[in-house]
């Protein structure tokens, strides 16, 4: 078992290592923590650092129990999929009106619309504003994991991800949806 730990830690990162040694101690069986103090002692590593290691996870950790804090219910994230819903089948309908869906090219013209605007209206909302109008009525937003503003690349893979089947019930079982796990992304108050 011992053996073990030394391969496991042995993995770490300096930063990882002084982590466990600190402020995550109490999370680690003692063994473990033996074995990240030898490794730390293996490779020379400056103990001076430990304080500003520490100091920068314990910023880290304040900031993420403030965001999970704030993260919206799944009550408030139905009503945002329900008002978002509405809104998304009212534009691709006004689009889809004029066509004469009689024949397959017209129907695959639809189809192709209704999924055109899914992706624009969410991309576009949330790259614009982190926010749909379901959001907007809430008062949430779309934030990263760690707190920041998400890149556009976020909001893009986040709305593709919406596309998984059965992503819209995944808040029966995890508290964020499928596409927040996949695009590292979170719905929070916007009082945050």
């Amino acid at each position: 078992m011992e053996d073990e730990f030394a391969k496991v830690m042995s993995e770490r990162t300096d930063e990882e290592l002084i982590k466990i040694v600190t402020i995550e101690r109490d999370g680690y069986q003692p063994l473990g923590v033996e074995a990240a103090e030898s490794e730390i002692e293996k490779r020379n590593i400056d103990t001076s650092q430990f304080e500003k290691i520490r100091e920068k996870a314990k910023v880290e950790k304040e900031q993420k129990e403030k965001i999970n804090s704030y993260v919206a219910g799944s009550g408030i994230r139905f009503l945002n999929f329900i008002i978002d819903f509405i809104i998304w089948l009212i534009i691709a309908g006004i689009l889809t009106f004029p066509l004469n869906a009689n024949n397959g090219t017209q129907m695959l013209l639809g189809y192709l619309i209704f999924l055109g605007t899914f992706i624009g209206y969410y991309s576009i909302m949330e790259i614009k504003f982190q926010k749909t109008v379901g959001k907007f009525v809430t008062k949430t937003r779309v934030i990263k994991l760690n707190g920041e503003k998400p890149k556009n690349s976020d909001i893009i893979s986040r709305t593709f991800c919406r596309l998984i089947p059965f992503d819209r019930i995944s808040f029966i079982f995890f508290k964020n949806g499928i596409h927040d796990m996949l695009s590292k992304t979170k719905v929070v108050k916007d009082n945050m």
